[in-house]
């Protein structure tokens, strides 16, 4: 217990001493965390076994998934707090026609790459893994996107349209994994299970947006009972949590395997909650600081469990690097397709895509579940290599385009060890 303690504090003051680094590169405090997990992960200091000097193996970072798991329902509960319906009235076809189209741009231009390499070259992929990584492809890292949003107070139209299109993304993300897997799965068995390839997903997604749903409905209600602003926020961090730990749980009912998103359940829950309460806006501003630690915390996990043993398989880095040009290809030109499609602005049009590059837990998930493939091994490893770049490059990506996009204010210095005090006006003599 006292390791696992000490472990957690040097991993937050390293990842807070890092954004300290990166402030000074005009890098996004993401990057920093990412960067300070993979100094103190087990590939790097770790590997010393040097006592509570960072984390000395991978299952010792894996054992804290619990953080990580909550950090995400934290996350997706924050980007459901987007939906309301005074935007949903103004950006809901957009968000909803940009979400399913780019997607769906992204892993049929995957999936051509990929299966020309298969032809190609059988011995390097096969075509079950390559279907599956096409994907793959489609997922994208809401996690990353909102703590860009939220470090530089971005705000606007892309933004807006961005944080609905990141979480409308893993519903599609999820639905075509599960079809492409289907397929992947009949391809090596020989036979198609229309229960695994169409059903179990349409019902995956149901439930959890029904369960969030009346989540929302519950913490609206229960909150009506309590007048402290300390106990309402204890109040919606406790059905946060609730809500995570539901979502973990999966069963078998007559033959179809059953179980919940936990993105799409907390994005629900947030997304009734801020709709219903008329005091909601209040309530995320005071959680968002609450928080803070718990998503620093994350980014720093995140970047320990990043494998650097992959690099040294040519492999996996041919294949990796196929995969992230046609990814990135497919995100670009398929958010700009489908934004022309919905009449978006040029500003929308030119720099969403590149917002929608960064990659990770989703993906992973997904990539997880690809290992029961002949060579699924490969298919987890160019997916670890990818969120490798994407998890320290997007961000920075995402930042470039709000930035061009106008969406991001120039930074002030300020400082919270300092008094703010009043601009003297000026006076014309």
């Amino acid at each position: 217990m006292e390791k696992t303690l000490i472990c957690l504090g040097i991993a937050l003051v390293v990842g807070l001493l890092m954004s300290r680094l990166a402030k000074l590169v005009h890098l996004p405090a993401v990057t920093a965390y990412l960067v300070g997990g993979l100094l103190i992960g087990p590939f790097c200091l770790g590997a010393l076994n040097i006592p509570y000097i960072g984390f000395n193996s991978l299952e010792q970072v894996e054992g804290l998934s619990v953080i990580t798991q909550t950090a995400l329902g934290f996350i997706a509960f924050a980007i459901g707090n987007e939906f309301r319906v005074s935007q949903l009235k103004t950006m809901g076809k957009q968000a909803i026609t940009v979400g399913i189209l780019q997607a769906i741009i992204t892993t049929i231009v995957v999936d051509i790459a990929l299966i020309v390499l298969h032809l190609v070259n059988p011995a390097l992929l096969s075509l079950p893994s390559a279907i599956t990584l096409g994907a793959i492809a489609a997922a994208t890292a809401p996690a990353a996107t909102l703590m860009v949003v939220r470090q530089y107070k971005a705000d606007g139209p892309l933004t807006k349209l961005l944080l609905m299109v990141v979480a409308i993304d893993d519903a599609v993300g999820l639905v075509l994994f599960s079809v492409s897997f289907g397929i992947a799965g009949a391809l090596e068995m020989g036979s198609i299970s229309v229960v695994s390839v169409i059903l179990e997903p349409i019902i995956e997604i149901v439930i959890s947006l029904v369960l969030g749903a009346l989540s929302g409905l519950a913490l609206n209600w229960l909150e009506t009972y309590f007048h402290s602003r300390s106990k309402r926020l204890s109040l919606t961090v406790a059905f946060v949590l609730l809500m995570v730990g539901i979502s973990s749980m999966e069963f078998e009912l007559g033959g179809v395997k059953i179980g919940f998103s936990l993105l799409l359940v907390c994005m629900m829950t947030g997304t009734v909650f801020c709709n219903v309460c008329s005091a909601s806006e209040e309530l995320m501003s005071r959680l968002d600081r609450w928080t803070g630690p718990i998503n620093i915390l994350f980014f720093v996990l995140s970047g320990a469990e990043l494998d650097l043993n992959i690099l040294s398989n040519p492999l996996v880095l041919l294949i990796g690097i196929i995969y992230i040009v046609f990814r990135s290809l497919g995100k670009i030109s398929g958010s700009y397709i489908s934004c022309a499609m919905t009449k978006c602005s040029d500003h929308i049009k030119k720099h969403l895509g590149i917002t929608l590059l960064p990659q990770a837990g989703v993906a992973l998930g997904m990539a997880l579940t690809a290992t029961s493939l002949a060579d699924g091994s490969i298919v987890r490893n160019v997916v670890l290599f990818s969120v490798l770049v994407y998890e320290l490059i997007g961000p920075s990506l995402t930042k470039r385009s709000l930035l061009a996009a106008g969406e991001i204010k120039p930074e002030g210095k300020t400082s919270a060890r300092e008094e703010n005090k009043p601009v003297k006006p000026i006076t014309l003599k």
